[in-house]
């Protein structure tokens, strides 16, 4: 890490009141590589100003629902010792802007069925939109087979999205 003066350090206590981030969570995205601290002579943390920027790529990733291995991935492709640039930014925001749509439209496929069948195969409902005689949906697993196929649908187009080839979807039962 290169030299910091003194006067751009800052404690662990002013970023956690800047960032609205607790002293906890700090020392927690700390041990997990998100942020690093210096240490002081007295052995207190203190952490560059750059750091109350990548607090808040954190706190963006937290909001739309990214788990910290996410967003972890995601800063891994920028240097811990400093802010990310705008290049980055506009690079990060993108990539998360695609996982957003993708549970949006998990999110919309699971409203569309939800008044009327979670896909559990038992049907009980007289108006039920899942065709499964005996019970053919034990071939694909267990669990909800909507959950599934929106889930499916949803990581197979943001992979198509990032230039991956996409996982092959399971084959989905209607009448």
């Amino acid at each position: 890490m290169p030299r910091i003066a003194p006067e751009e350090l800052l404690s662990i206590g002013y970023v956690a009141r800047r960032s609205g981030t607790s002293v906890s969570a700090l020392r927690y995205y700390e041990e997990r590589g998100l942020i690093r601290a210096v240490r002081s002579e007295v052995d207190r943390r203190l952490f560059p100003r750059h750091t109350l920027r990548r607090l808040a790529v954190i706190a963006a990733g937290r909001r739309i629902g990214l788990s910290l291995e996410q967003i972890s991935n995601t800063l891994s492709a920028v240097r811990i010792d400093r802010a990310p640039t705008r290049r980055e930014w506009t690079r990060i925001s993108a990539h998360w802007a695609q996982l957003v749509a993708a549970r949006i439209s998990e999110l919309q496929a699971l409203q569309h069925d939800l008044d009327g069948c979670i896909g559990c195969g038992c049907l009980s409902l007289g108006r039920c939109t899942l065709f499964n005689p005996g019970d053919a949906a034990e071939a694909e697993g267990p669990g909800s087979r909507w959950v599934r196929a929106a889930s499916t649908s949803a990581t197979a187009q943001t992979e198509t999205a990032a230039g991956k080839s996409p996982a092959r979807p399971f084959k989905q039962l209607r009448e």
